[in-house]
């Protein structure tokens, strides 16, 4: 199932409109007339919502709409884009009518997670493979004492987790099922805490769940307040196979059981620690130098300069890197990681607002390593303008992601006219941009219609390209809609660019 932009969804619902209407060269064309594996196809463009509307149409429309190839992944949470489930009764039609054998994914609200519904996705859906159930708004669990059967199959799940609702009645049911389990992702309320401390419960029993779990590779623990150097230890205790670790916005991890595991989980590979309380002599105790480890992310952990040195010196195999927001991040680590670590195969690089490292030493290092770069981020830093951009961008030419500018008003301009056109003629596999500058610092001319045609011509890849919202944004926006590349501009209120996107286990870390 394909997702789409609302014009495309409506170009879409407009040709069949047209076609059921007998509309084109020949007066006697009508749909009806088209193969059913023709309209199938035209069908799977289509979301769900607007699935079950051309239902309503006709018989055969009715018939092609229940086909279970179009329902092999759905989303039942309305507030995300999903259907709207009005009862367990139909929930369960649903489940034997329409997913059936072909279903492989499925998000449950709290609402619809009881033990009638997944006894039936058990028996009737035997491919189901990836699953979501959102506890994040409970209140109160249903009764699962009663519930013998759950998805055997599953690869892949997420659980957003409850602040006050205890998960060990419904947890202790699923252990037996859920031991083929590869991705798990537990999500905490991070976004929605207060400002005021409140008390902190232990909602889900970790040190219970690892042992249902042996064969993880990708374990995210997102924005969970009880998580702390305890439960990574307990998972590296029991997952041998772990590749991936992600404990983003866990502010009680302080990194005291990292070499522990290291030390147990030799394949791991990729360790993302954003806005933990990481302390720097439990760091630099981790014996760097043996480590399998070739993506980190030390964003916003206050690491002082010492410690960024001693690592970053003696990971032998680093490809990904982000470590913005960091105040010990200056010219010393940058010089000293040239001079006696090993950068050669870096291939990403954020180090958004690094306000103590200077144009020049960032000139160096990309004079040096720009080449390899697949993704760059130097933005959030107002001494960084367009003319390092213009100096470094011919040797950036292999990039795909470039994050630039910084939302603070500058006391000088941007010239984005001459910065679109190094772009365009210096990064043809760009697939990702973004300018944080604020609108107000943009200079262009009555010539930038010109620099976009040239950009949007030569970077054919570009997927994505955030601007703040103002007047560039608005002749951006129409010079592509014109193109009929309508998805590509987006205002940076409801897109963000990310290296993340190179991560190597990015697909298994996304969640919804």
């Amino acid at each position: 199932m394909q997702g789409w932009s609302v014009s495309e969804a409506v170009a879409r619902h407009r040709l069949l409109e047209d076609l059921k209407r007998g509309v084109g060269r020949a007066s006697s064309f009508t749909i009806e007339k088209l193969p059913d594996k023709v309209l199938l196809n035209i069908f799977s463009y289509l979301t769900h919502r607007e699935i079950c509307r051309m239902a309503r149409v006709c018989r055969k429309w009715r018939l092609i709409a229940y086909d279970t190839r179009l329902w092999k992944s759905v989303s039942l949470r309305p507030e995300i884009s999903g259907l709207h489930v009005g009862s367990l009764e139909a929930l369960l039609a649903l489940i034997s009518i329409r997913f059936g054998p072909s279903l492989r994914y499925i998000e449950l609200p709290i609402e619809l997670i009881t033990h009638t519904v997944l006894h039936e996705l058990s028996n009737k859906c035997p491919n189901l493979t990836h699953m979501l159930l959102d506890f994040s708004t409970a209140m109160q669990l249903h009764d699962f004492s009663e519930m013998q059967a759950f998805p055997t199959k599953l690869k892949y799940m997420v659980i957003c987790l409850s602040e006050v609702i205890f998960m060990e009645g419904f947890m202790r049911k699923i252990y037996n099922f859920i031991n083929g389990l590869e991705i798990l992702h537990l999500i905490g309320t991070y976004e929605k805490v207060e400002e005021e401390e409140e008390e902190i419960y232990e909602v889900i029993n970790v040190h219970k769940l690892k042992g249902a779990t042996p064969n993880l590779r990708v374990i995210n623990l997102y924005g969970i307040n009880f998580i702390d150097d305890s439960h990574i230890d307990a998972f590296s205790s029991n997952c041998i196979q772990l590749e991936c670790l992600a404990v983003n916005f866990c502010n009680k991890v302080t990194g005291s059981t990292l070499k522990t595991l290291f030390q147990r989980s030799r394949r791991l590979k990729c360790l993302l620690m954003n806005q933990t309380s990481l302390i720097s002599e439990h760091v630099m105790a981790v014996e760097w130098e043996k480590v399998s480890l070739q993506e980190l992310d030390i964003s916003a952990t206050d690491l002082s300069t010492e410690c960024l040195v001693d690592m970053l010196t003696r990971i032998p195999n680093l490809r990904f890197l982000s470590a913005g927001q960091l105040n010990g991040f200056n010219d010393t680590v940058l010089k000293s990681w040239m001079e006696m670590g090993n950068p050669r195969n870096l291939i990403a690089l954020d180090l958004e607002a690094s306000d103590n490292l200077s144009d020049d030493a960032l000139y160096k290092f990309l004079s040096r390593h720009g080449q390899q770069l697949s993704g760059l981020v130097l933005s959030g830093m107002p001494h960084i303008t367009d003319q390092l951009w213009m100096s470094v961008m011919p040797i950036l030419n292999n990039a795909r992601i470039l994050v630039m500018g910084t939302p603070e008003r500058l006391g000088v301009n941007i010239h984005v006219d001459q910065l679109m056109d190094g772009i365009a003629n210096n990064l043809p596999r760009l697939e990702r941009l973004e300018l944080r500058w604020d609108p107000q610092n943009l200079r262009f001319s009555d010539k930038s219609q010109k620099a976009i045609d040239i950009l949007r011509v030569k970077c054919l890849k570009l997927r994505c390209l955030v601007l703040n919202d103002g007047r560039y944004y608005e002749i951006v926006k129409a010079n592509f809609e014109r193109a009929d590349r309508n998805t590509v501009v987006r205002t940076s209120t409801s897109s963000r660019v990310s290296n993340y996107y190179l991560l190597g286990n990015y697909k298994d870390l996304v969640f919804n």
